[in-house]
């Protein structure tokens, strides 16, 4: 019961920031752990967790992504097969040697949570319009979003962010669009992603889907009143609470 409770706040917490600032699996993930779930399955299990948010985020912006509709095939299938590799790269990694990796993970989604602004525009600046589409080439284009799926198939934590720097690099600036196509590939990357960790029984179903319900009710709830909390002040509680956990975590793998 008090399991159960504890992974319902979490996964509140977890939606509520996703929705307000982004960063939840950095509640939902950890909480995961500290209920016994072993290290590979709660990577897999937050990933579960976080599907239906991608989902019904992608079709709330999708009427600011009808004007790139061309990129959406070819988006989905580099999605698809690099969300893929990463989920087979997560299954033949051991709970020991996960549990190394998780402090440099967490500790690079963090990194990347507090300087993520500052690298799309930095991306944005070098690489604007159709000119940095041509200087980089199609195929570095494409080499970068495959590296940002392998990553968020194997590691979900973080991959918002990495997508709105692809995103920019390749030439856009609607926000709008941008968060929409962010989704869109989350949305796919994920599913793949827990269909085949569901294949192989990496999912624990059981804490999996307490902490989804948190998530969608917690997102659902900060989006209707968000409103009423700065986004700062959310954000630095989540970066606070991340370094903390990112410490936490290498104290427990190194020493």
């Amino acid at each position: 019961m008090i399991e159960t409770l504890f992974l319902l706040v979490a996964g509140l917490l977890g939606g509520a920031v996703n929705s307000l600032a982004g960063g939840g699996s950095f509640i939902v993930f950890p909480a995961l752990l500290f209920v016994g779930v072993p290290p590979v399955i709660a990577n897999a299990s937050n990933t579960y967790a976080a599907l239906p948010g991608y989902v019904s985020g992608t079709f709330g912006y999708w009427h600011a992504m009808a004007r790139h509709k061309d990129r959406l095939v070819l988006y989905a299938i580099m999605a698809a097969v690099f969300g893929y590799v990463g989920a087979e790269l997560l299954l033949v990694v051991s709970d020991e040697l996960f549990s190394l990796v998780v402090p440099w993970l967490m500790g690079f989604a963090v990194l990347l949570f507090i300087f993520g602004n500052r690298l799309n525009g930095f991306v944005a600046s070098l690489h604007g319009g159709r000119r940095g589409m041509k200087v980089l080439g199609q195929a570095l284009l494409m080499a970068f979003l495959a590296g940002v799926c392998v990553y968020g198939g194997f590691f979900n934590a973080g991959l918002g962010i990495l997508l709105l720097a692809f995103l920019a690099t390749a030439g856009m600036n609607d926000i709008h669009a941008m968060n929409g196509l962010k989704l869109y590939i989350s949305a796919i990357v994920a599913l793949v992603a827990v269909a085949r960790f569901a294949l192989s029984g990496s999912i624990d179903w059981y804490h999996g889907s307490i902490a989804l319900v948190g998530v969608v009710t917690g997102g659902y709830l900060a989006a209707k009143y968000a409103h009423h909390i700065p986004t700062q002040w959310i954000r630095t509680a989540v970066i606070i609470y991340g370094v903390f956990m990112t410490g936490y975590f290498f104290w427990g793998a190194y020493f």
